[in-house]
């Protein structure tokens, strides 16, 4: 009787702690004009978020040792604290720290690589995994999948404009490449 009661508690945890939870992953692609690294000198600095993100008012970055944050302050006013996580020549990894956003564990990637069938031309990435806070999984997904779509949207935008401006002579890609992001 003992043993059977044990199994049956151990079962129960193992539905009770492993049952369907999982991270809500969402993926937002667009292609770009531009070769990978004049893409991401456009938009690759960790505060450029400001520069191409509509819903971005302000952006400030702190450092606190070796860690790298970023507050970013939204046009409605609030505020939402990331922890750079991890960086690449034309990527980075990015943690939620502090957000009134329905979500935690919140963690993405944003990159820039080159377009297979047309070297002179980018894809961008944005890629974040998280669980939902405060609201149902259909929800969190939907306000992340919306952000993360405004944004690879601006970004594409940013980089248009810079082949526009290129082309008439009056664009020029920052040459502070090296102080990314």
């Amino acid at each position: 009787m003992r043993t059977r009661k044990v199994v049956l508690i151990a079962a129960a945890a193992v539905i009770v702690c492993g049952g369907t939870a999982h991270a809500i992953t969402v993926k937002k692609k667009r292609d770009a004009p531009g070769e990978p690294t004049a893409v991401w000198a456009l938009v690759g600095s960790f505060c450029a978020i400001k520069d191409w993100h509509p819903a971005v008012a302000d952006c400030e970055t702190s450092k606190e040792g070796d860690v790298t944050s970023r507050t970013l302050t939204l046009k409605d006013g609030s505020k939402i604290k990331e922890r750079l996580t991890d960086a690449e020549e034309t990527s980075y990894s990015y943690a939620i720290v502090a957000t009134s956003l329905p979500v935690k564990n919140y963690k993405a990637t944003l990159s820039v690589e080159e377009d297979e069938d047309s070297p002179d031309r980018s894809e961008i990435h944005w890629e974040a995994t998280f669980d939902a806070q405060g609201t149902s999984e259909e929800d969190a997904r939907k306000k992340i999948a919306e952000i993360l779509e405004a944004g690879v949207v601006g970004m594409k935008k940013v980089a248009i404009e810079y082949e526009i401006k290129k082309g008439d002579g009056s664009g020029e890609v920052p040459s502070d490449t090296a102080k990314r992001p």
